[in-house]
């Protein structure tokens, strides 16, 4: 969306002036794609999923959450990001709920299915964008019995409640670490971990948002250093102490 044609919004239909409204720290142009629903009336099924995330309640993220197509999924190095998604009104007027949009969070991988046509049931199908939302969050931009409607979407800053939160799971030579509540751009890209004697170490996405380490930290007092995709960059100091366990979550004061 040109910056102009916000200006201009006077000039422009309904549905165009509305979207130049809202408000996004990453002002990144609007994106045509769908959206179905899942997980329940009270999102109850959302919980868990491809990203690693469990409760995502405690994991910072409540009930506005999506499972992302392939096409956006990007192998689970997406999740975490949030999207601004609005109903198209104008392919879709007898659906759409005007004047409302929703801010979702990717939690989830929606897979492909071969068995079923991209246009009529495969909506994961390569390469088709889509978000399979929440029904609670998908209900707030459309009418429950229209089923899928289109969209348009784009990528915005997320807000997180907190600090960023670290789940240690794994055992003994393997640190399986689950990273969640990450704020700003949300999508976590490079993570370092150190023992109380260690240096700082590189750590692997294993997958969604589980990283990995291979040393022997036990019985450490454990600090990470977290890098988001926009480049901001934030340490976190002695995080689990030294009597840490595989299992624990530690929730911490800093936010990006």
């Amino acid at each position: 969306m040109k910056t102009n044609g916000c200006k201009n919004g006077g000039a422009l239909l309904p549905l165009l002036t509305f979207l130049c409204s809202v408000i996004s720290a990453f002002a990144g142009s609007w994106m045509p794609a769908t959206a179905t629903f899942y997980g329940g009336s009270d999102a109850s099924g959302t919980m868990g999923g491809a990203c690693g995330y469990g409760d995502l309640y405690k994991d910072g993220y409540g009930i506005k959450n999506s499972a992302l197509s392939t096409a956006l999924f990007n192998d689970g190095a997406s999740c975490g990001e949030c999207f601004q998604i609005v109903c198209d009104a104008k392919k879709s007027p007898q659906w759409c709920k005007r004047g409302t949009f929703i801010t979702v969070t990717a939690t989830n991988f929606c897979p492909p299915n071969t068995n079923l046509p991209s246009d009529n049931g495969g909506w994961c199908n390569p390469p088709r964008q889509h978000f399979d939302m929440s029904q609670p969050a998908w209900e707030t931009i459309a009418i429950y019995k229209a089923g899928i409607v289109p969209v348009l979407y784009r990528r915005v800053r997320c807000r997180r409640s907190g600090g960023v939160r670290f789940t240690i799971n794994g055992k003994d030579y393997f640190e399986l670490v689950l990273i969640s509540n990450v704020g700003g751009s949300g999508r976590v890209s490079s993570v370092w971990i150190k023992g109380s004697k260690t240096d700082w170490m590189i750590m692997s996405r294993n997958w969604g948002m589980n990283w990995q380490s291979n040393s022997y930290l036990n019985g450490q007092s454990l600090s990470f250093r977290v890098q988001t995709d926009d480049g901001k960059l934030k340490t976190f100091s002695n995080v689990a102490p030294s009597n840490w366990n595989f299992g624990d979550t530690f929730v911490t004061s800093i936010q990006f």
